[in-house]
């Protein structure tokens, strides 16, 4: 049976002065505050749906890289990734930047490369969001 996970939003009002939290099922993290100027204008308090995505993808992104690389003999010290999700309003989500550091013995980095291409193009949240663009800056340290 696969696993699932879940999440719940509450909003009141409307967009642009309105106010909503999110929370995931887990508990793995309290309620975050949601609201329009947080994701649209200004990162200065509260979350998005698209930092909540960025986090997800990093994540998937850095597990699915660890997995290449422990089957092809190498598996990482350390990687360090992050994503950066574009949002604009009137359009929505513009594209997603995945940058990783790598300490990862026994490879060069061209094959470091090869593997963290092949993870962003294999990881499962990559696959849900396809129908942005999504690039990839990889180094190996």
């Amino acid at each position: 049976m696969a696993v699932e996970s879940s999440a719940s939003a509450t909003w009141k009002g409307e967009l642009m002065g309105g106010e909503g939290s999110v929370r995931p099922a887990s508990g793995a993290f309290g309620e975050l505050p949601l609201t329009w100027n947080a994701r649209a204008v200004s990162r200065d308090s509260g979350t998005s749906p698209e930092e909540l995505i960025a986090s997800a993808h990093a994540g998937c992104f850095a597990m699915a890289l660890s997995f290449a690389l422990g089957n092809a003999g190498h598996p990482p010290e350390r990687l360090e990734t992050s994503a950066r999700v574009g949002f604009q309003p009137g359009d929505g989500i513009t594209g997603i930047q995945l940058s990783v550091r790598g300490r990862v013995p026994g490879i060069d980095q061209v094959a470091f490369q090869e593997a963290a291409a092949g993870a962003k193009e294999n990881c499962p949240v990559s696959k849900a969001l396809a129908a942005v663009p999504i690039s990839l800056e990889a180094v190996l340290e």
